[in-house]
């Protein structure tokens, strides 16, 4: 099953997001879940000052994918103000047809 997790940062917790950057990315690649898609929300303003984050991940289970945000830096270190985990039906891919 496919879940989109999308996190909203605390406010003024960018230099904190950018402490945790690197543990972030390392237990992105070394988690067990599929991970599919992620990368940050950015600023409306600038297009490149990161303010959340976004993933859309393949799991068994919503208790999966809760253990996998819960163990995340970014979660560890308390900056996502809010936390959102939706099952997911894809529908269309075009990225498959133009391969």
């Amino acid at each position: 099953m496919l879940y989109i997790v999308y996190c909203q940062d605390k406010p003024n917790h960018l230099d904190k997001r950018l402490k945790k950057f690197d543990a972030h990315k390392a237990y992105l690649t070394g988690n067990p879940i599929q991970v599919l898609i992620s990368g940050p929300i950015v600023d409306e303003s600038d297009h490149e000052t990161m303010k959340g984050s976004f993933f859309l991940v393949e799991a068994d289970s919503l208790e999966v994918v809760e253990a996998f945000n819960r163990n995340d830096p970014f979660y560890k270190a308390d900056i996502w103000q809010s936390i959102d985990i939706q099952p997911f039906n894809k529908r269309v891919d075009n990225m498959s047809a133009a391969l």
